[in-house]
């Protein structure tokens, strides 16, 4: 017997002491797959209050700042106590400002929207060379952070969801970028083997590495070492690895760096 799995009834004709101890197992293992599905729905329903909690108060961060510069804004107007240049610039800043809170705002519901579709995959076939290649020239444009890519020689074909394996990379390289911030001489080095018959890309920082207090909640949902943010990054590079039949995991040395290895199986055209 066991809680989460299917359990199967027993089957026995006659009507024996056996039989009615076969009678009462069949009829707990009923009442097990019962108090299996409650407890899922319990859970389920957990999830989502705990979800719906989350998204309440990461909308609320960026609306107070908003709410409080138009007051401001609208309180200057009224009282009509600034020249024309004066208001001007007030109303630039609170421009910027609000600017600034939209932004996160839509950061936060494309944090939440990836969250919720990790299992919407829509599955083609490319070399997962392509992704990382098209990123790390992306990012080369940041010129206080050094990025650099060694490639093992071969074809990386991979059977997976392409926008969400560019939403993984994109959310590693962009923690990484984060974590060696005020660091001398900070960089970033991505490196892409075959090992085992597996595809195995590393991206490693030389940052102040995780202490040790986080390290066991880093792909928590809703964890984040940051000031703001949803804490979503990372449970997102989890679910979309696992949903590829892949493996994430990472190696930190305090002083030194991290390191977060992704494993992913080879595709076929095939499949």
């Amino acid at each position: 017997i066991s809680l989460g799995k299917k359990n199967e009834e027993l089957t026995w004709k006659k009507q024996d002491e056996i039989g009615i101890l076969i009678q009462e197992y069949n009829k707990m293992v009923h009442q097990l797959e019962e108090s299996a599905e409650a407890l899922a729905k319990s859970e389920r329903e957990g999830a989502w209050r705990e979800m719906a909690r989350q998204v309440a108060h990461e909308i609320k961060n960026p609306l107070t700042p908003m709410k409080l510069s138009i007051q401001y804004l609208q309180k200057a107007v009224n009282d009509k106590q600034l020249d024309a240049a004066q208001l001007n610039s007030l109303t630039n800043r609170v421009t910027l400002t609000l600017i600034e809170q939209i932004d996160q705002l839509s950061k936060i519901a494309g944090d939440f929207s990836q969250f919720a579709n990790i299992g919407n995959v829509q599955l083609e076939y490319f070399d997962i060379s392509e992704v990382i290649r098209s990123l790390v020239q992306l990012h080369s444009a940041d010129n206080n952070v050094k990025i650099s890519w060694k490639k093992e020689m071969g074809f990386y074909g991979l059977y997976a969801d392409k926008t969400q394996m560019q939403r993984l990379f994109t959310n590693l390289i962009k923690n990484a970028f984060e974590a060696v911030e005020g660091v001398t001489n900070p960089s970033v080095h991505i490196h892409q083997a075959n090992v085992a018959n597996n595809i195995l890309i590393s991206v490693t920082d030389n940052g102040s590495g995780i202490p040790d207090e986080f390290i066991g909640k880093i792909f928590s949902p809703n964890f984040t070492t940051k000031s703001s943010g949803t804490g979503l990054g990372l449970a997102i590079c989890k679910g979309i690895v696992e949903k590829a039949d892949g493996k994430i995991w990472f190696v930190t040395k305090q002083a030194i760096g991290t390191t977060f290895y992704v494993q992913l199986p080879f595709g076929s055209k095939t499949v």
